[in-house]
């Protein structure tokens, strides 16, 4: 029984190779791309139609982010944790909360030039009428 199953493995195996290696061959031999090779589209049509949920996360983000030292997940707050732990004198607590500052800083940058891209893109879907074309 097993030795059945290996061999109808076998087969499979090197008929889907033969198949592939002759469906390869003939595209390339005429120079024509095969099927699979040419995308279908390049997203634009969803991207327009996801551009308003992307600047509301975008938004949110930068809010949270620039927000006061009460909020979870701002930068103030970081840097009052941060603060704490030096002057409680935990070293390597503050040493890692510093680096998480360091990359939550870096952040803000990103996401504002995600969102003036976004506002491009916004433009460009209005007037090519949603990546209709």
């Amino acid at each position: 029984m097993d030795v059945r199953r290996k061999r109808r493995t076998l087969l499979v195996g090197l008929a889907a190779t033969a198949l592939l290696a002759t469906g390869t061959g003939v595209a390339a031999a005429d120079g024509t791309p095969s099927p699979a090779a040419t995308p279908a589209g390049d997203g634009a049509k969803a991207l327009c139609k996801r551009a308003p949920k992307i600047d509301r996360r975008i938004d949110r983000a930068l809010k949270r982010l620039n927000a006061g030292a009460d909020r979870r997940g701002s930068i103030a707050r970081l840097q009052k944790r941060v603060d704490d732990a030096k002057a409680a004198g935990q070293s390597e607590v503050a040493t890692y909360l510093q680096d998480r500052l360091t990359f939550r800083k870096s952040l803000v940058p990103t996401l504002q030039k995600r969102q003036s891209d976004l506002a491009d893109v916004r433009t460009w879907c209005r007037d090519d009428k949603a990546g209709a074309s």
